[in-house]
């Protein structure tokens, strides 16, 4: 690793202050799950000058409800989320998340800002000593397209429409299922309108401005939510596909849904013709399936993630049936 600096922030204005300072020479350190292993490969065009440590921060660190609302501090680890009695009972489907991301110990130490502000996890990307001068790096091209694509977007691409890498989030999907909102130092932003895509950038946070809270509205009588995950192995690995959904059902009928989608699509993909299937129907198998094959009648899988397909259609369609406890 190279020499850079190192400040512990112990204020919300302090921490963007300095991120102001060096602005995208300087990166947030809090579990540094993702951060340091990228410093460690010396995967980026650009090292960082500057690490800005916010676990110093006081009062980040916390799992309440307020005025009916869930409010999780961005601090807050994925093992508190997924233990969380709060959270199982008020939002199932992230704390489902908050257990099957990553290992144990990466639980104990990530936290839910930075599971939400991780970087693309490509292999060409992340190849040591950047060795892919890819789009995501302001590069030449994507190399997924003509190459190993076994993981990559079925859902196009963005930058340029070329980039194919997905956005490996668990809680990501979760939250924008549960219709949660991003506090930050400047703003509070829908989870759904939080991600973007850009070179060395997965989220709209400006250069200075950090997360600090997690919203969850109280969800409406009659619903339930739901995650499930495809990966190979059941700990560590990052999803294959992941599916999250929040269904509010009255009189045995559907009467709002919300399905999202993961490691899909360039940003959490938002499964809106899924929805629009179930409404105003009473869930059953047939229903479910006919769902899961409308989330995926957009996609344009690469050579080789066509089984992809077949696997999201499967994550909307048991997702809808966890929802309904079937």
């Amino acid at each position: 690793m190279k020499e850079f600096k190192h400040f512990n922030a112990y204020s919300i204005d302090e921490a963007v202050s300095l991120m102001g300072n060096y602005g995208d020479r300087a990166c947030i350190i809090a579990g540094g799950t993702d951060l340091l292993g990228k410093m460690k490969d010396a995967i980026l065009p650009a090292y960082p000058e500057a690490l800005v440590n916010i676990k110093t921060i006081p009062g980040l660190n916390y799992i309440k409800e307020d005025g009916g609302m869930l409010k999780i501090g961005a601090l807050t680890t994925l093992s508190e989320i997924a233990h969380s009695d709060l959270v199982r009972s008020k939002a199932s489907a992230l704390a489902q998340a908050a257990c099957r991301t990553a290992s144990p110990h990466l639980r104990d130490m990530g936290t839910i800002a930075g599971n939400l502000c991780q970087d693309i996890r490509c292999w060409y990307y992340r190849n040591q000593n950047n060795r892919f001068s890819c789009l995501r790096k302001k590069g030449g091209r994507c190399y997924a397209i003509k190459g190993d694509n076994r993981y990559h977007s079925i859902f196009g691409g963005s930058v340029s429409g070329g980039c194919m890498a997905v956005h490996p989030s668990d809680t990501a999907p979760a939250l924008i299922a549960l219709n949660a909102s991003i506090k930050t130092s400047a703003r509070t932003i829908a989870a759904q309108d939080f991600f973007e895509v850009k070179p060395v950038k997965t989220t709209v946070l400006k250069a200075d401005e950090i997360v600090t809270e997690i919203q969850v509205p109280a969800p409406a009588a009659g619903t339930s939510s739901a995650f499930l995950k495809f990966a190979l192995r059941q700990a560590i690995d990052f999803p294959i596909v992941n599916c999250a959904a929040a269904i509010t059902r009255a009189d045995g009928k559907v009467t709002a849904a919300r399905i999202c989608l993961n490691a899909v699509a360039v940003v959490p993909y938002r499964a809106t013709q899924a929805e629009q299937v179930i409404t105003g129907k009473s869930i059953d198998e047939a229903l479910a399936g006919e769902a899961g094959q409308a989330a995926v009648a957009g996609a344009k899988p690469l050579e080789h993630n066509k089984y992809m397909v077949a696997v999201a259609r499967t994550m909307v369609k048991r997702s809808i049936l966890a929802c309904a406890g079937k």
